[in-house]
């Protein structure tokens, strides 16, 4: 087998699934939410990939063979190491690590998203409203009483949203490569807004299987320290198109 064939062979076994994000203008934010969601601004992200799950055991597992990378906290629990649920308790370090080994694996711009791009993606076409579905309350949703009841599910469960993308705002708390700011709305670029150079909290989409409310906002932020790892913080990885 040539070289270019066996890498491309690598790259299809190592790759997630990943889905188009076109680039466009939307509407980031939200009045009606937390101080830190105003104002709403418009914002331009160009075009991304953006994979369709969090990053599973299963995928997180070559990684962690493939560079002697300790387990984390969670690993031999048996409410968190099912194969296909989102790997959870990786610190922000630790999923950008995931991503830099995936880069020299395949060849290919992989990152984590940026915050402007999570909520892009996870809005779809509903402008402005609350959830990926529209303004209903996850109540409401299939199953919604009887789901995360001891940890976070297996990916790709039910329906996707707009994009393809699964659980985009819930299940685990998604590590975005932002360093958080509580007003960075109020002095955010135009387009492609990437966060402050330097912090003390890494950014963080969706929701949590850990918490009362399940599923999070399109809108909503939160952040923790990046050498924190918590049961209940997973990720998910983008792409930049060539």
């Amino acid at each position: 087998m040539s070289a270019s064939r066996s890498q491309s062979a690598v790259s299809i076994w190592l790759e997630p699934s990943l889905v188009p994000i076109p680039e466009g203008w939307f509407l980031m934010g939200c009045d009606a939410g937390q101080d830190c969601e105003r104002p709403v601004h418009r914002v331009w992200v160009d075009a991304f990939l953006l994979a369709a799950t969090q990053i599973t055991n299963a995928e997180y597992e070559l990684f962690r063979r493939a560079t002697s990378t300790l387990p984390p906290p969670f690993w031999n629990d048996a409410n968190f190491n099912h194969p296909d649920q989102p790997v959870t308790g990786v610190s922000w370090f630790h999923a950008a690590q995931y991503c830099e080994w995936l880069r020299t694996q395949t060849g290919r711009a992989y990152r984590l998203p940026t915050e402007a791009e999570w909520e892009r993606a996870a809005r779809g076409d509903e402008e402005q409203k609350q959830f990926p579905w529209g303004d209903e309350p996850p109540q409401s949703r299939p199953d919604y009483a009887t789901r995360w009841q001891n940890g976070p599910e297996p990916v790709a469960g039910y329906s996707p949203n707009f994009f393809g993308l699964y659980d985009i705002c819930d299940n685990v708390h998604e590590w975005c490569s932002d360093w958080y700011d509580p007003n960075y709305y109020s002095m955010s670029p135009q387009r492609n807004p990437r966060g402050l150079e330097l912090g003390q909290r890494k950014a963080s989409r969706g929701g949590s299987w850990r918490h009362q409310i399940k599923v999070a906002r399109c809108s909503a932020r939160s952040s923790i320290p990046p050498e924190f790892q918590y049961a209940d913080y997973g990720f998910r990885i983008a792409c930049d198109v060539f």
